[in-house]
């Protein structure tokens, strides 16, 4: 018996999965990212137990303690060389992912970018406006935390999702990552536009000379670390200097190394090894003690948590990122749907988007940092954006949790029915069953 064709798709669908090389790259970043999350959350939660401990004076005496050269301008605290200096590491690798998606991914393609696009758009749209109406009722002098609520943790997302899907579509998987991508490039412009308290032009300007030497090599396809460590950290030196925040620095680096292959053979290019080469460094130690340093609060028991939750600026934090990043990732997702005439794959319902941005809703790293450059200098309204990004993001987690685990539980069960139709009629048989389903 032969293999029925698959009836033609009559419009585009959202959320199919990519190609083979972009599914299998998703895969390998997926569980990179897996274990990143993991010592994210576990840095974070030896944090918060250690600073509401008896022993909370020392974790912030550590957190505070400065270091490095007064004259250079780098006497920063260990708190500070986390947020500014390792997290260069993290937006060192998003931008080597931007760069490849939008070369060699599935970006490249107008069609699959405008999903993830539009999302991202709207999940920080949203959840911006959401902040600006609590906070503007409430408490004005926190306006300038608006882009806190606005920003994906790839990594904490990404651990949540391991721990709770085991047949959930891989379209699914790839939408989160690649809207992660396209987050993080939103909130990389937010921080360098918005979050610049002054510029010096000249520092800015002679940080364009490691920048180009940097690039220089790396169009040579010369990717020595004893020649590229010391272009970078000279370049993230001056670019702190004028007064960008640093981490900027991280991204240009990353746009500069090319993604394909000079002989055009399909094979990794030089951007893609050396995103293997930092990502273990980004995931499994940048970004956790970045975490460790920044979601040290102490709230003072349960009562002074209750009371820290009734500040209009932690409700405005987890408003923006429970509320805020579903209905704007949902809605923009279904307003491409309705202008475009696109459909939700075969295999997909709204409720599996609406659990992907649940997901979308945890924020943690970028909000940290976001709410670290917005309060610097009113650590009250600090400590309460801190609060509201740890709750907010836990809220959002257990929600995702429980909806895409039933979801998961479905597809479990399809699976199943799928396999039992397999041993019994043979694959062809199981085929048309499927096909016949999605007709339904």
């Amino acid at each position: 018996m032969t293999v029925p064709p698959v009836p033609p798709q009559r419009r585009g669908r959202l959320f199919a999965r990519g190609s083979w090389l972009e599914s299998s790259r998703t895969a390998e970043i997926l569980r990179a990212e897996t274990t990143g999350g993991l010592l994210l959350i576990a840095g974070a939660l030896v944090a918060l137990v250690w600073a509401n401990s008896a022993w909370s004076a020392q974790y912030f005496d550590l957190r505070d303690l400065r270091v490095g050269p007064h004259s250079l301008h780098l006497d920063l605290t260990l708190g500070q060389w986390a947020a500014d200096g390792l997290l260069a590491v993290f937006f060192f690798v998003a931008g080597l992912e931007l760069k490849r998606e939008f070369v060699a991914g599935d970006l490249r393609d107008v069609r699959r970018a405008a999903l993830p696009v539009a999302a991202a758009v709207g999940g920080m749209v949203v959840p911006a406006l959401v902040f600006v109406a609590v906070t503007a009722t409430f408490e004005r002098d926190a306006l300038a935390g608006w882009a806190i609520p606005t920003a994906t943790d790839i990594a904490f997302a990404v651990a949540v999702l391991a721990v709770i899907s085991t047949h959930l579509p891989s379209g699914l998987r790839t939408f989160l990552l690649t809207l992660a991508v396209v987050d993080d490039l939103l909130a990389i412009t937010v921080i360098a536009i918005f979050y610049t308290d002054h510029l010096d032009l000249p520092w800015l300007l002679l940080a364009l000379l490691p920048i180009a030497a940097f690039a220089v090599l790396v169009q040579r396809r010369i990717h020595s670390p004893w020649l590229l460590v010391p272009l970078a950290v000279v370049a993230w030196a001056l670019v702190h200097a004028s007064g960008v925040h640093a981490t900027v620095a991280g991204v240009l680096l990353g746009f500069t190394v090319p993604v394909l292959r000079r002989d055009g053979v399909e094979a990794p290019g030089l951007a893609e090894h050396l995103e293997h080469l930092v990502r273990p460094v980004s995931a499994g130690f940048a970004v956790p003690v970045f975490a460790f340093f920044a979601a040290g609060v102490s709230v003072g028991g349960w009562d002074g948590l209750t009371s820290a939750l009734r500040e209009p600026v932690a409700l405005a934090v987890i408003g923006g990122l429970v509320v805020g990043k579903c209905v704007g990732i949902v809605g923009s997702t279904w307003l491409l749907a309705t202008f475009t005439r696109a459909e939700l794959d075969d295999e997909l319902a709204w409720v599996d988007v609406v659990g992907m941005a649940l997901l979308g809703g945890i924020g943690f790293t970028v909000s940290l940092l976001v709410d670290e450059l917005a309060f610097a200098d009113d650590r009250g309204l600090l400590e309460h954006a801190k609060v509201g990004v740890l709750m907010g993001s836990l809220i959002a987690a257990l929600i995702a949790a429980v909806v895409l685990r039933a979801r998961n539980r479905v597809y479990r069960r399809l699976f199943e029915a799928e396999q039992v139709d397999a041993d019994a009629d043979g694959v062809p048989d199981a085929f048309q069953r499927r096909i016949e389903r999605e007709d339904r």
